[in-house]
């Protein structure tokens, strides 16, 4: 019987579990990456990273975007995401990435926004296989590192092709096609095609929001790993409960607890101003949790400062004691 909690190889890189943290556009900075492993993720991936900015030095991506912190290596390998193109900007994107510390580099060939797909990146290099395979190539020469390609169900040809020509060190797959984007169920029954097709691993992504489906499966698609994407989204615990090293739902101390924890390394991240800022996507999956009235969100939203936010949050233990 196979084990989530068992240990296996991509690209000669040991991976703790099999169960990884996807790469969240727009999120998944290295504290959020932390928080996936504090709780039990094997892997996690960066947000997707434009090779292009890197590439041409944008200061807000390396000094943001590329940061690892020593506190990720801790719970395994760490792992970057780009998109882009352009085969030479590719490699030399790579070669940055590597520099800072990377283990493992993804590209995503599967994110549906026109605004990446116009430029042919993304979802797009599905329909340019030829190209696909050179951008690829061009992540392992350029880094020296283990490269994986992530992937909508339009993909399953190319997939052949990255592993084969390209020799990428695994697969993930979204069996979703880019049309329906996050919506419907995922195709598992293809992806167990793709992993029966492949001599990589295949990690498998979509739909993953409850334990029981994602160890479902998991077993049934008989996928190397399984990717939590959305349904980790102020649910850090669900990657304890897939693991079986927990089974009840976090109690509302655990879940203040853990948002704090947030907001801490938010504003260690960004700074007190911009972390105000950037923390009005984070606060809504933590109210949902608490299932708190929406005049507590819209307070959370309209508060300018992070002092003003934590002390909102503070109100919301306090009422607990009262």
């Amino acid at each position: 019987m196979r084990s989530l909690t068992e240990p296996w190889e991509l690209g000669g890189l040991t991976i703790p579990n099999r169960v990884v943290l996807a790469p969240l556009a727009g999120i998944g900075n290295w504290f959020v990456r932390l928080q996936a492993k504090r709780h039990g993720a094997g892997l996690a991936f960066s947000e997707m990273v434009s090779s292009f900015a890197i590439h041409y030095e944008n200061r807000r991506t390396l000094d943001e975007l590329l940061v690892i912190d020593p506190r990720e290596r801790e719970g395994g390998p760490v792992a970057m995401q780009l998109f882009g193109q352009d085969p030479d900007v590719m490699r030399a994107a790579a070669a940055r990435v590597a520099e800072a510390g990377a283990d493992l580099i993804d590209l995503n060939m599967g994110c549906p926004v026109p605004k990446v797909c116009k430029t042919g990146a993304g979802a797009a290099l599905l329909k340019d296989p030829d190209t696909a395979v050179a951008v690829a190539r061009a992540a392992a020469e350029g880094s020296g590192l283990p490269v994986t390609v992530k992937l909508r169900a339009e993909g399953f040809d190319v997939a052949r092709r990255l592993a084969e020509e390209a020799g990428v060190a695994g697969i993930t797959f979204h069996p979703r096609t880019v049309k329906v984007r996050h919506k419907g169920r995922p195709d598992y029954e293809l992806a167990a095609e793709l992993v029966q097709a492949l001599d990589v691993p295949v990690i498998v992504s979509g739909g993953m929001r409850e334990a029981e489906h994602v160890r479902w499966a998991f077993e049934y698609t008989g996928a190397a790993a399984i990717m939590l994407a959305r349904g980790s989204l102020g649910n850090p615990w669900l990657f304890e409960q897939v693991l079986g090293t927990r089974e009840d739902e976090p109690g509302r101390d655990e879940i203040l607890d853990e948002w704090g924890w947030i907001v801490d390394r938010a504003e260690e991240h960004l700074g007190p101003e911009r972390a105000a800022r950037y923390l009005r996507k984070f606060h809504p999956w933590y109210i949902e949790r608490l299932a708190e009235a929406p005049s507590v969100q819209d307070a959370l939203q309209r508060a300018e400062t992070l002092a003003e936010q934590r002390g909102l949050i503070a109100g919301l233990r306090s009422a607990i004691a009262a």
